[in-house]
């Protein structure tokens, strides 16, 4: 590819007025729900406001059906899934940063990362998955052996997804389902349906029954709770912020809940690290998808030794980052999701330093566009830094020279996320990994950084301990049937 092709602007998509996906079938409704480009502020699409007798219709559909794939067929359905998804990677690349305003470069990447979700899925449901016990191990033993199977769920899966990755996180949710032969009905955020609705029809064109999977679209003030009170519903998966996490654990009574929550992820740079390295794992850490993932860098906690000089080196990096057109090939930083999330962002900077933080790079908002924003001397408990800041914001909070405060610092908020940590002292690490509230500490990486098929979640607000990724979320959406014989061998 020439120079001159690679820099080409990629085409933004059309309009799209889109229905909701119920078994398949298209639904409309009179009233709908607009999807805003949060760059240009135009409307790229429409989808139907649907009410709580659509997510009715949807469940008591899927729950009627009996899916019989064999796991040969599932493999199929989920391996043409991802080489479409590969093969359509820049139209789902244009779709998600025409919703989200995330920059090229990253709704680039989501598509890629979606294709490995499906592929890892399809390759995992072939493998057998039962155990096996002989029970002449004690005593009250017999000669006999046990069997485990894992089965699907009885009834349907709920599925509720954030704006952040809305190929990516949706694709989390249905390909292990699919891959352990559940049924789901899914609910994508008002904020960005329209990829979520793609990605359905890619589904049904490689071979998934209809009746698998309905996509109902809508504002959640009106039909959010039936996604969490249906009768058919087994399982809730939800992926989004605290304060609805805490709702669905409230409402959901008597079924399983699985809940992917917010984070307030520290990189810690220690008096032995390579600045150099570790400035560019903060940098990159906070500013890729603009800063809204629940695993970014949110707080860098930096000794006092070297921070000085590894303050000037985020300051220089971040320089680097251009931002503003997020179809532009050449934008490292698109927009964040909406201008009041911008606006939220400028005034909890402006906040830390009235009590005594530096900015030392913060360029002026425009609408959603927040540029990326290094602030040094950030107090522990300022706002910025004690919520979760969905945005780019590069935040150096100074702690003394010993790891017990850095240790102390770094657990000293409501979420237990995930921790990345620049030190080659191997007595350090041991600590951190023994001590830190988390569900992931990364040696040398962004707290961020996992494969598809790893465990992932966390503790405290973050999560109640059950992860997702490929592998634990088909466990996560089975349950274990246990068989015995007479015969032992």
């Amino acid at each position: 590819m020439s120079s001159e092709a690679a820099v080409t602007r990629p085409k933004a998509p059309g309009f799209r007025r889109e229905a909701m996906r119920i078994a398949g079938r298209p639904v409309a409704t009179d009233e709908v729900v607009e999807v805003l480009n949060p760059y240009t502020d135009e409307v790229v699409g429409t989808v139907p406001s649907a009410r709580p007798e659509h997510v009715r219709e949807a469940f008591a559909k899927a729950r009627a059906f009996k899916p019989k794939l064999s796991r040969y067929e599932r493999q199929q359905i989920l391996l043409r899934t991802a080489d479409i998804l590969r093969d359509r990677r820049e139209d789902f690349a244009r779709l998600i940063t025409a919703e989200t305003g995330l920059c090229w470069k990253d709704s680039l990447y989501e598509a890629s990362r979606a294709y490995d979700v499906y592929s890892f899925a399809g390759q995992l449901c072939i493998r057998d998955d039962g155990e096996s016990y002989a029970c002449d191990i004690s005593p009250q033993g017999k000669q006999r052996r046990i069997f485990t199977q894992r089965m699907p769920l009885l009834g349907v899966i709920s599925a509720i997804t954030p704006f952040n990755h809305p190929l990516n996180m949706v694709s989390h949710k249905l390909a292990p389902a699919i891959a352990t032969n559940n049924r789901v009905v899914l609910k994508p955020t008002e904020l960005t349906p329209l990829t979520a609705l793609a990605l359905a029809d890619v589904l049904y064109e490689a071979g998934l029954p209809p009746e698998m999977l309905s996509v109902v679209t809508g504002n959640p003030a009106v039909m959010g709770d039936s996604m969490i009170t249906d009768p058919d519903a087994d399982l809730i998966t939800f992926t989004g912020s605290v304060r609805v996490g805490k709702h669905i654990a409230e409402r959901a009574g008597y079924r399983r809940i699985v809940l992917e929550l917010g984070g307030n992820d520290p990189l810690i740079v220690m008096e032995d690290a390579d600045l150099d390295k570790a400035a560019e794992l903060a940098v990159q850490g906070a500013t890729k998808n603009s800063g809204q993932r629940c695993t970014a860098v949110k707080r860098i906690l930096c000794v006092e030794a070297v921070a000085d000089e590894f303050s000037a080196l985020v300051l220089e990096k971040a320089r680097r980052l251009t931002f503003g057109d997020p179809m532009d090939p050449a934008t490292d930083v698109g927009t964040v999701i909406h201008e009041g999330a911008a606006r939220q962002f400028e005034r909890r900077v402006q906040d830390a330093a009235a009590r005594g933080a530096e900015i030392l790079y913060g360029p002026p908002r425009r609408g959603a566009l927040f540029p990326p924003t290094v602030v040094d001397r950030a107090p522990p408990d300022c706002e910025l830094v004690r919520e979760e800041t969905f945005g780019p914001v590069i935040p150096i909070i100074r702690t003394p020279n010993d790891i017990d405060s850095v240790i102390r610092i770094a657990n000293g908020t409501a979420y237990g996320l995930s921790s990345g940590v620049c030190t080659n002292r191997m007595d350090y690490v041991a600590r951190f990994v023994n001590e830190l509230d988390v569900g992931t500490v990364n040696v040398w990486e962004v707290p961020g950084y996992r494969i598809e098929m790893s465990p992932f979640g966390g503790v405290k607000d973050s999560g109640l301990g059950y992860k997702e990724g490929v592998v634990e979320a088909m466990k996560s959406f089975t349950t274990i049937r246990t068989w015995s014989t007479p015969w032992p061998t």
